[in-house]
């Protein structure tokens, strides 16, 4: 490879290094050099601009849901969250909270030792720099011990008795269960279970409270206060759904307390991170024309707007049934539900964008998997 590559390629690492610009797309290899320094010479020319302008500019030559962030106000959020929490476990599990478990793993770095991911399913992405927790019981399906480094979730003697089918010894923390009555130990019996642990060969390392979405921070905070009475506190207990109360439950218990957090801690103002599908084609159609996978009617002269996401991005309807999808501030209707990589959209005497164009894309973080992701 020339020296120019060599140049092009260096600055696009230094680039990525400080989240200035960041995409990341599957491509084919001969391709790949095309595009990084495509990424570097389209970064030069627009560095000064606002994300916005950003959004407008880029080349629209794929199917793409695109992630837009600022970098500069997601990271302040960030670390102020975690100064907020105190001793944390940095939650990266499932979609990666639209950011994609690999992208996240560098941030983790800055904040902990450690990280929890959903399953052993999850692991593959964790670097060996930093010390996995499995959140969720291996499960009979599992048939080989996870990474020695691993530390486990056990809720009851049948997960005890699957590692020891598994001939597996692992640091382990014994869940406890909380009013989501989900996974976990009722908490008079977990002392139990921690020595039954303990006597298969396990180190168990902490207690896991996991309380329910519904309520406050405080009133999670009070539940986790009421098991800790039960559970011995020689082992820190690792809670959800804490935040800011963390501090105040730090006073009223023994226990070391590690606030695990994900949600809150990647996803904060939405005014720092905008979802954007780019806009394929566009067709006029006459009042009661059919289109669409299902013959779908249309209702006025209109056009038909094609855009370059679906449900294989994990792109839906609103719980209410609504488009999530928006342009020039005004709602794009949906003429069928979202498909695969396409969605059509119908506009009828409003603004309707342009090939080229992208439009806003309304859904929730946890739920997409975008194509690519720009940092600014």
């Amino acid at each position: 490879m020339g020296s120019c590559r060599h140049r092009d390629l260096g600055q696009l690492r230094g680039t990525a290094r400080i989240h200035r610009w960041q995409i990341i797309r599957r491509e084919p290899h001969p391709r790949l050099y095309h595009r990084l320094r495509h990424s570097v010479q389209h970064h030069r020319a627009h560095r000064d601009h606002s994300l916005g302008s950003q959004a407008r500019q880029i080349p629209s030559n794929c199917m793409t849901l695109r992630l837009a962030v600022d970098s500069a106000a997601w990271q302040s959020h960030v670390r102020r969250v975690a100064d907020q929490v105190g001793e944390i476990l940095p939650v990266v599990k499932g979609n990666g909270y639209g950011f994609g478990r690999t992208a996240l793993m560098p941030h983790v770095a800055q904040l902990a030792a450690h990280v929890a991911v959903g399953s052993v399913y999850e692991l593959a992405e964790v670097p060996t720099t930093l010390r996995p927790f499995v959140l969720t019981p291996i499960g009979m399906a599992v048939d080989s011990s996870p990474r020695a480094d691993a530390v486990l979730t056990v809720t009851n003697q049948h997960d005890l008795a699957h590692l020891t089918r598994l001939g597996a010894q692992h640091d382990v923390v014994v869940k406890v269960r909380s009013a989501m009555q989900r996974f976990g130990v009722d908490a008079s019996e977990a002392n139990s279970l921690r020595s039954t642990a303990e006597g298969a060969g396990h180190r168990v390392v902490g207690w896991s409270v996991h309380p329910p979405l519904v309520g406050t921070d405080d009133d999670h905070a009070d539940e986790v206060a009421l098991l800790a009475a039960s559970l011995s506190n020689d082992l820190p207990i690792f809670a959800s759904h804490i935040g800011a109360a963390a501090a105040r439950l730090r006073t009223r218990i023994q226990h070391r307390v590690v606030v695990r957090t994900g949600t809150s801690l990647w996803l904060g103002d939405k005014s720092m991170v905008a979802l954007h599908a780019d806009v394929l084609a566009v067709r006029a159609v006459k009042a009661g024309s059919a289109a669409g996978y299902r013959g779908s009617r249309v209702d006025g002269d209109s056009h038909i707007v094609m855009v370059g996401c679906g449900s294989s991005h994990g792109v839906a309807a609103l719980d209410d049934g609504r488009s999530p999808f928006h342009f020039a501030k005004q709602r794009l209707a949906m003429l069928e539900a979202p498909h695969m990589h396409t969605t059509m959209l119908v506009t009828t005497n409003q603004p309707c964008p342009r090939v080229g164009d992208w439009v806003d894309v309304q859904q929730p973080m946890t739920r997409v998997t975008p194509d690519v992701t720009v940092w600014s």
